[in-house]
This record gives C-alpha cells, structure tokens and sequence, in this order.
C-alpha cells in the first residue's frame, strides 16, 4: 500500500469505526452500566478481532462467500437472532452503575471478539476495506498493515463511546434513569438490524 492509499483507508477506517453501530451501542451502555475498566476487556476484544476478520477476508475469505453465499445468509439471521439476545439481555438489566447486582458481567475480549463474526457493519466494514484500499494480488504484509490499521485506530474511536458512558454514569445513579437508558439502547441495537434484515 502506497501512502495515498494509506491515508485514505485511514479515514474510511476512522469514520466507519466511530460512527454508530452494534459495537458502539453496546461499550457505550457497558461504559454506562459497568465503567471504564471493566469494558476494557470489551474494547481489546472488538478491537482485535474485527482487525483479524479483515485480515481473514483480506487473505481471501470473501471469495469463499462469493462462491457459497448461503453461508452469509445464515451469518445474516445468527446475528440477528443473537443481537436480538443482547437488547433483550440489556433492557432487562437490573444492574445499576454502582454495581447493586455484583453476578452482572460486561462482555469480556472473547465473546467480543468472536461478535465481529456476526456483526452485519462489520461484515460491510471488512468487505470495502479490502476490496477499495488493497491490490488485487495483496501480499501478505499488505493484509497485514491494512488489518492493524483498523485495530490500532479502533482503540480510540471506540474508546470514546466507552469514554462517554462511562462519564454519563454519573447522571444516571437513579434506577429508573438507567433502565430508560438501557431501553433506550436495547432499541438502538434492534434499530442496526433493519439493514441487515432488508432483503
């Protein structure tokens, strides 16, 4: 990859990373409900695997789903069905930000990361990034650069959804306040499946 190149997947990576999306949705309510450190883990997680799926696809994945597309169709409804699990997970969640039911847990680097499979933005995400920003014969270091690049610039455009629910934890002491606030969240995640869900 030349720098143009560079510098332009640059910023196809910063606003697709920091704009919102399933993954943004869910550190921002796990900022809100369990702070900070604890969603670290999370951050690592989305982090590291979305940058090894598109290392994954960039090393020729995509071309298994071109050739059998029946496969993403299926990914498709796991990961509706899944990302309806998690709004339904978190508008029924009691906890509280400062930590009334000690058993609730943030979900942790490899349940994260193992999401990004799932995770329809991810998938367009993965997609444009290796077909507009890489050759067609990339080599391996190419593939590489491109897949840390996303990892590396994904610590902070995610980190700041993290950043701003842990802040608004503050705001959010009162029960009531919260569950509005999760059941906010939990329709924003079921809103990010209406594209994946439009034939």
């Amino acid at each position: 990859m030349n720098f143009p190149s560079l510098l332009a997947a640059s910023v196809f990576a910063i606003v697709s990373l920091v704009t919102p999306g399933p993954n943004n949705t869910m550190v921002l309510a796990s900022g809100v409900n369990f702070g900070m450190r604890r969603t670290l883990p999370h951050l690592a997680g989305i982090c590291l695997g979305f940058g090894f799926m598109l290392v994954l696809v960039g090393l020729g994945l995509h071309s298994l789903f071109a050739m059998q597309p029946q496969l993403l169709e299926g990914m498709r409804y796991i990961g509706a069905a899944y990302m309806a699990w998690l709004a339904w997970k978190l508008a029924s969640s009691r906890s509280a930000p400062g930590g009334a039911i000690a058993s609730a847990r943030p979900l942790g680097f490899w349940g994260a990361a193992a999401f990004q499979w799932i995770n329809p933005k991810g998938w367009v995400m993965a997609m444009t990034a290796v077909t507009g920003y890489l050759p067609p014969n990339a080599s391996l270091d190419q593939v590489l650069l491109l897949g840390s690049l996303f990892a590396l610039l994904g610590v902070p455009c995610v980190g700041v959804w993290i950043a701003f629910g842990s802040g608004m934890r503050s705001y959010l002491q009162h029960p009531l306040h919260l569950r509005v606030f999760n059941g906010t969240m939990a329709l924003a995640l079921l809103a990010s499946l209406i594209p994946l869900l439009r034939p």
